[in-house]
Formats: C-alpha cells, structure tokens, sequence
C-alpha cells in the first residue's frame, strides 16, 4: 500500500479538487491521510464526508500546531510501505502514485523517487516560483540534485516517493526542522539515499496568496541555519581554506552566521568599492583578481545578481572546479 500524508489548514476552498485528483489515481492499493492543523474553516467537514463515501481517505487530527506535528500524526496513522505527500491546496496527475511507485519499486530501498513539477494559479504564477520550478525540472533532467543542494531544496515537498523502512531510518518527521521538506531532503542526502526522477510533472502546485511559503515566516529563505549546519556537518574539508563570494544582501548574512560559529575565511567581492575595506572584521579582496584555478580552498558563493552568477559560473567551470566538491553555491 501506499500513503499519502496529507497536512491540512484551512484548505476548504481547495479541497474538493484535490480530493478529486486523489480519488482519480490510476493506481490502486493507497491511503489518503488528511492531518487536520486546528482548521477553523468546513476543512474537517468535506475530509470527513469523503471518508464516509471512500474509505481510502482517513481523517486524524493533530496534536500540536504546524505542518511538522501534522506530518507526524499521518505517518503515525499510516499503513503503507510506501510514504508520499501531498498538500493539501496542490492537485495530483491521475498518474502520479503510479508513476513513483514503479520507479520507486524499480531502483528499490535506499532511493527517493521524484519527478517534475508545474506551477498553476487562478491569476498568474509568481516569478519566483516559476525560476524555482524551472531550476528544479532541470535537475530532473540532469540528475544532479546533491550537487545543487545548498543552493534550494531539490527534491519538491509533495513529489516524492520513499520506503517506509527508509523514512523511518533517517528519523522520519520527528527530528525534523523547518523548512521541513528542505530538512528532509538534506536527510536523504546524508543517508546517501540516491535520487531516480521522472519525466514527466508528477505534482500540480497551486500558487495562491494564502500559501504557507508565502505567509509563514518559516519559509523565507534563504534557510542559512539549515544550509550552514547541514554543509559544516556533511561537506566540510577543514584541510582546505573556505572564501566566501559575494559582500552583499545574500553575503553578509552568511558571513555573520559563519563568524558567529568561529569559522574563519577569506571573502571575495566583484564590487570594486568594496575591495580592500574590512566587514566584520574581514578584509574584502577582489573577486576579478583571483585566481580560481589554485588549489587548497572550498567555495561558499551568495551572490544575487543574475548576470553576477552567469559570468561566475562560467569562471568556476573553466577552472575546473566542481560543484559539490570545490563550490556550494548558498543562492
């Protein structure tokens, strides 16, 4: 069996339709789990009068408040040796359940299997998350996405398919942190769990103004406490010397997270004002004159500009460094 942990807030003007897709999944054998997140609106309503018509769909209650103490209370109340979620604004495919769980079954434990997405609104679809969806449908295609971790969470939070042998392995919700999707994917990544991905878009994403990574400030980004945390732990070299580049609104909120943890480095700026003058107490050299083709560093890059991280890029590839390795793009 499969189950679908399906975190619930106030989602009443939504639910119909995404009940709907759920019901009309070609594959068979799956539960439907609906945590409810102390919804003041008819949410528990139409969940239940559902349940009473299809019994694959199920209503539990949360115990505490957020999407996490949701999560936990679906996965508790859930049979399924196959764990995949769902929110409960977004629609399914008719093919989704089935499209993941034959690549899941395919690759077997030890692999989450993903697939792309597609944004759709009422009204028009926010730029950033039509970049963010073009980003992360190109790792899809790639198979890169640990390269690319500390720059955004690259498995999307409601298009994964994982064991539940192996989401319970890595602590499944219990230990988790917000964001909680980002958190669990920097999971999978340290449990060496290899990424399989679809084709095809496996998760319909309704983009709204009430849409929790618009309104909760646990979705702000840009998550350096996560990012940081989880690099020191997993990709730190402390034989090689870190830079920072980048000296502006995305660099000096790092620079201040790494200086507050006593972690020393040099820090590069393109923005020849800049250079030579000291922030927080560290010189800023010049990013133009430095030779990325030396050895013995580690490459955290925060930068904002566009064009900035294009030329960049390109400096980086020609000098072989690699991301993953030699440069984790923060941005």
């Amino acid at each position: 069996m499969i189950s679908i942990l399906i975190p619930v807030k106030n989602a009443a003007p939504f639910l119909e339709a995404c009940l709907e897709s759920i019901a009309a999944q070609s594959q068979a054998g799956f539960e439907a789990i609906f945590a409810d997140d102390h919804s003041t609106d008819a949410s528990r309503d139409i969940i239940g009068e559902w349940s009473r018509r299809d019994a694959r769909i199920r209503l539990v209650v949360s115990g505490g408040h957020g999407i996490l103490p949701a999560l936990r209370a679906a996965f508790a109340a859930s049979r399924g040796e196959c764990i995949t979620r769902m929110d409960a604004d977004d629609l399914m495919p008719p093919g989704k359940l089935a499209t993941l769980y034959e690549l899941l079954r395919a690759a077997g434990p030890g692999h989450v299997a993903t697939g792309k997405v597609r944004y759709f609104s009422q009204d028009s679809v926010g730029a950033g998350y039509r970049r963010y969806e073009t980003w992360l449908n190109g790792l899809m295609e790639s198979g890169n996405h640990y390269e690319d971790i500390y720059r955004e969470c690259v498995i999307p939070s409601a298009a994964f398919m994982v064991y539940r042998t192996d989401l319970e392995r890595i602590g499944g919700f219990g230990a988790g942190a917000y964001p909680e999707d980002y958190d669990l994917a920097f999971r999978f990544y340290r449990a060496g769990y290899k990424i399989v991905a679809a084709d095809q878009v496996v998760h319909l994403w309704r983009d709204h103004p009430g849409r929790t990574s618009r309104t909760d400030p646990k979705y702000a980004g840009p998550y350096y406490d996560l990012k940081v945390r989880y690099f020191l732990e997993l990709d730190r070299d402390p034989r090689r010397e870190m830079v920072l580049i980048g000296a502006g609104p995305k660099g000096k909120p790092l620079a201040q997270m790494l200086l507050a943890r006593d972690i020393r480095f040099r820090w590069l700026t393109d923005n020849r004002r800049k250079q030579g003058s000291s922030i927080y107490g560290v010189k800023l050299e010049s990013e133009q004159a430095w030779d990325f083709a030396q050895g013995g560093f580690q490459y955290l890059v925060a930068i904002s500009s566009p064009a900035e991280v294009q030329a960049l890029e390109a400096r980086l590839a020609a000098a072989g460094l690699r991301k993953g390795q030699d440069i984790f793009w923060m941005c």
